[in-house]
């Protein structure tokens, strides 16, 4: 009888580790096996363990950008890419120099403002598919930062010579891949980059006449790292880095006759005018930004 006992005891104790729904009920008091039923757990609202940064998002970045110092940047001059331009006299019209921002004046006693580093701002849509920790995806955003780029010459009339250059619109089309700590993403991105770049010249010369041939599209590539957290089901934010490079070797002004006498060194050099174009045609900065999406 004791044997039995015990071995009905042992039955019981197996049943209820191996299965929860024969284990205690709320009140501490056993329940009977056979006519206990396993209850279904409630619905959990969000599991963050099963894949956070799975499917489609849309969003959008604040950056503050900022560009690399580009003090040896000048003008060239004409086709052979000449750093100077001959008076009549045998001189260098330019010997004053160049300065890597926008002239303040006609002379560069009147110094240079440096390239104004700008806010930028972005929408974005993107999709992901995560793998267990990993996960890859694709996102196209469109935007534009507020930085400008500027390069000055100075001749010996004198006179300041301005090429400025800024961002009418950018587009990126990325792919990334990460690696996700739970509900934390950390990125790596890189893709290619399309902009539409706004050029314009200013000078103080009054004599000669200057045409130049406008805004451009180019092609270009962009790469970066980020972190994103997600708050909630649907809901995140990010920080990101972002370094965007374009090749911007295409915009030229032209300084022809005007008003200036035949002696000009503008004629003298080329009779259908001097051409001017940037020593330095590569257009970068760099992005930190903040990033926010919902998922859907």
């Amino acid at each position: 009888m004791r044997f039995t006992k015990l071995t009905l005891a042992a039955g019981a104790a197996l049943v209820a580790v191996a299965s929860p729904a024969l284990a205690q009920d709320n009140s501490g008091t056993a329940t009977d096996p056979q006519t206990t039923t396993t209850a279904e757990a409630p619905p959990s609202e969000w599991d963050p363990t099963q894949k956070p940064f799975q499917g489609l998002y849309v969003g959008g970045t604040v950056s503050y950008d900022v560009q690399a110092n580009d003090y040896a940047s000048g003008i060239l001059f004409n086709r052979a890419g000449s750093t100077t331009v001959t008076t009549a006299a045998g001189d260098n019209a330019f010997s004053p120099g160049f300065c890597g921002g926008a002239a303040r004046g006609a002379t560069p006693d009147s110094g240079c403002r440096n390239d104004r580093d700008d806010i930028g701002y972005y929408g974005r849509v993107g999709f992901d598919v995560q793998s267990g920790a990993l996960v890859f995806g694709a996102l196209a955003e469109f935007g534009k930062s507020e930085i400008t780029d500027s390069v000055s010459a100075f001749s010996t009339t004198p006179a300041s010579y301005t090429i400025t250059r800024r961002v009418d619109w950018e587009l990126g089309l990325r792919g990334r891949v990460g690696y996700a700590a739970r509900t934390t993403l950390f990125y790596a991105t890189g893709g290619a980059g399309y902009i539409r770049l706004q050029n314009r010249f200013s000078t103080t010369n009054t004599a000669n006449a200057f045409v130049t041939n406008g805004s451009g599209e180019k092609w270009g590539y962009q790469t970066g790292l980020g972190i994103e957290q997600k708050l909630g089901k649907h809901f995140s934010v990010g920080l990101e880095y972002l370094y965007h490079n374009y090749e911007d070797n295409n915009y030229r002004v032209v300084a022809t006759q005007g008003t200036a006498p035949a002696t000009n060194p503008f004629v003298l050099n080329s009779p259908g005018g001097t051409i001017f174009r940037r020593s330095d045609p590569t257009f970068d900065w760099h992005s930190i930004r903040f990033t926010a999406a919902f998922r859907f």
